[in-house]
């Protein structure tokens, strides 16, 4: 079965893209098999309908797009704001995006969305694009992420990392639900957190302009931020072993990396560990650092 990865940051690492998708699709004897770049997502900085992580991606969006038709890869938009109201929808910036996005290149291109407002409007104003359940919503219910599964708007779900492992439930799934899924591997937030949604609310106040205190963690390892091998730690986290052994031949085959508010050092381990054979890890990590067009710090 063909592993599809969903990269983090279409705006955010465009320059670390435009260095690693030439040698990913150029020396494919470095990568795993049976891996494949699903989509990169990701919003530009400033963006109304964003949510999530508050956004930082300053690349062009024409360059941006330009390289994902170089490559045939699906862009998705992460309009995952899910406070908008009837007036956002007409913000000029998103709407162009949508246009610039929608029929570009020859992969079909897909929304991460958290808003119903939002779905309907861009269904009825650019049909062409998939649909993608944010994991802003904080499904942890099972029932209601089965629900959400059987909405066909949605091409892909993304439950709450705390639904992970929860197999015996997930296995119940049909084969075509299971297609719908797509777990977030490598999230490090508290797996007891109490307060997720409010945290992702915050940042759609933010993405709105709207002033507002920032949300203070409640994790009680807040203060390291992210790293990687905390995340590794994580009762939800997904290894590539677990894809592989475990996922795979159960049918699920989607896995999203989350990452688009870190910096390209940590985003090139995360390329490196879910898609990078180990025996060239470390020729991958030459070919980024050395490129000096690429500043990774």
């Amino acid at each position: 079965m063909t592993i599809y990865y969903h990269l983090p940051g279409l705006f955010e690492f465009y320059e670390l893209y435009k260095v690693f998708l030439p040698l990913f699709y150029e020396r494919r004897e470095y990568f795993y098999d049976e891996c494949e770049i699903g989509s990169i997502y990701g919003a530009p900085a400033d963006c109304l309908w964003g949510g999530g992580r508050v956004g930082f991606g300053e690349a062009t969006p024409g360059n941006v797009a330009a390289l994902m038709a170089e490559y045939g890869i699906s862009s998705r938009l992460t309009f995952s704001n899910s406070l908008l109201r009837e007036e956002h929808l007409e913000d000029k910036k998103c709407n162009r995006m949508c246009a610039l996005f929608e029929k570009n290149g020859k992969a079909q291109n897909g929304v991460i969305i958290t808003s119903d407002l939002l779905l309907d409007y861009i269904r009825t104003n650019y049909p062409d694009f998939y649909f993608v359940s944010s994991t802003t919503k904080v499904l942890r219910d099972f029932t209601q992420f089965e629900e959400e599964l059987n909405r066909e708007v949605f091409r892909y779900v993304v439950p709450d990392f705390r639904l992970n492992k929860e197999f015996s439930k997930l296995n119940s799934l049909s084969d075509a639900q299971k297609q719908k899924v797509e777990f977030l591997c490598n999230e490090c937030c508290w797996f007891d957190c109490y307060d997720r949604k409010r945290c992702y609310e915050n940042v759609s106040r933010k993405s709105l302009g709207e002033s507002c205190e920032d949300h203070i963690c409640v994790s009680p390892t807040a203060d390291r931020g992210y790293r990687f091998s905390d995340a590794m730690k994580n009762p939800g986290f997904i290894s590539v072993e677990d894809i592989r052994n475990l996922y795979a031949p159960q049918g699920f085959s989607h896995f999203k990396i989350e990452g688009r508010s870190l910096g390209s050092a940590m985003i090139l381990e995360f390329l490196l560990y879910y898609l990078t054979k180990p025996e060239y890890q470390l020729k991958v990590r030459e070919e980024i650092y050395l490129d000096c067009m690429l500043d990774l710090f």
